[in-house]
């Protein structure tokens, strides 16, 4: 059964490549770009098939695809080549293929919430004993969590995440009371001890019901996408913070683990399909939003040379020179093999342990 999980992750990471190089493609074609070669996997060649400028390859290793576009490497004559186009050619080219695995992880949370009965989200279920802040200043049951320190509570299980990390004496809540929003600034909600168990806040988070219709099932498959996206900002700020580890995080080794766990703790086939779809979807976004970070080296980092040269050519009357952008790319690349080389370690280690 295993194999099977081994199988769904290679397919997973292959059709999130693929995907995310289609969209550099059909961008570049869009905007006139000559396209060399447009590959759906890696390695040996085994079949193709060209045309009057592009081959359409297939390869050997299902691990995701590669586009390769005229003068992307460097300044050609051709005015058709990717160096030779504008800002914004260049702009939409570049981020497109980031916007195809967003998209892709929509069209995925769509597809499993088509048919849903409701949604869940997280609301104050009731108190401990002892618990300081009832009442019409404070809290109360039934309130529906909109905001934990400035971060949205989208679906349930976010304001538990939330609180989880805030360890502070005071925090700003926003809550949903009979309809209207209401802010509680500076609420002095600390950990104590309630229920005879210390380090609790002695407040309840359950659940409430949204009915669904079409447009409420609308609304959350954004929602959905929303906390995915929320979920990548809300690690890395915990990383800046020191709440979380690098060793916290999942590489290959990791993912592949997780897929196994979510079909594994499925009870027939079909939840297994579920939730392993569920998790390509998380896949999804977080590689488009983790693309886009300006980063050198990734999609992100190419977008913010761009705005630099941009500003560069307004200010100096010149870019910045090629070979100092290869320099820091290659750096950054050889930065974030090493960082993935060590989140892998980790990831080995505790299937070992």
């Amino acid at each position: 059964m295993s194999f099977i999980y081994i199988l769904a992750a290679v397919f997973i990471f292959g059709f999130l490549v693929a995907i995310h190089e289609l969209g550099h493609f059909l961008a570049a074609r869009l905007c006139g770009v000559r396209v060399n070669e447009f590959s759906i996997g890696m390695g040996p060649l085994l079949w193709h098939r060209e045309t009057e400028e592009t081959q359409y390859s297939i390869r050997l290793l299902p691990l995701g695809g590669f586009c390769a576009l005229e003068g992307e490497d460097g300044d050609q004559e051709d005015p058709r080549s990717f160096s030779r186009q504008g800002f914004w050619k260049k702009f939409v080219i570049m981020a497109a293929g980031s916007f195809m695995n967003l998209l892709a992880g929509v069209a995925i949370i769509a597809c499993l919430y088509v048919g849903a009965s409701g949604f869940y989200v997280d609301q104050v279920a009731g108190f401990s004993e002892g618990f300081p802040l009832e009442g019409e200043d404070g809290l109360m049951e039934g309130d529906v969590f909109y905001k934990i320190d400035g971060w949205r509570t989208y679906l349930r299980g976010d304001a538990m995440m939330f609180l989880r990390f805030y360890d502070g004496e005071s925090i700003d809540l926003e809550v949903i009371r009979d309809g209207k929003r209401v802010m509680l600034e500076d609420l002095p909600l600390t950990r104590g001890t309630y229920d005879g168990q210390p380090g609790r806040f002695g407040l309840l988070v359950g659940a409430e019901l949204v009915p669904a219709d079409f447009w409420t099932t609308l609304r959350f498959v954004g929602y959905q996408t929303l906390d995915f996206i929320q979920q990548v900002w809300f690690s890395l700020v915990q990383l800046i913070k020191g709440n979380v580890e690098i060793k916290d995080f999942s590489g290959p080794v990791g993912i592949v683990t997780t897929i196994t766990e979510v079909g594994s703790a499925a009870k027939t086939w079909i939840a297994a399909v579920r939730n392993i779809a569920f998790f390509a979807a998380l896949l999804a976004v977080n590689l488009a939003v983790m693309n886009l970070l300006p980063i050198p080296a990734l999609d992100g980092g190419r977008i913010f040379f761009l705005l630099v040269d941009a500003a560069a050519m307004r200010v100096f009357k010149r870019k910045v020179p090629e070979k100092y952008q290869a320099a820091v790319n290659m750096a950054c690349f050889a930065l974030l093999m090493g960082m993935m080389l060590l989140v892998t370690f980790y990831d080995v280690s505790k299937l070992l342990a």
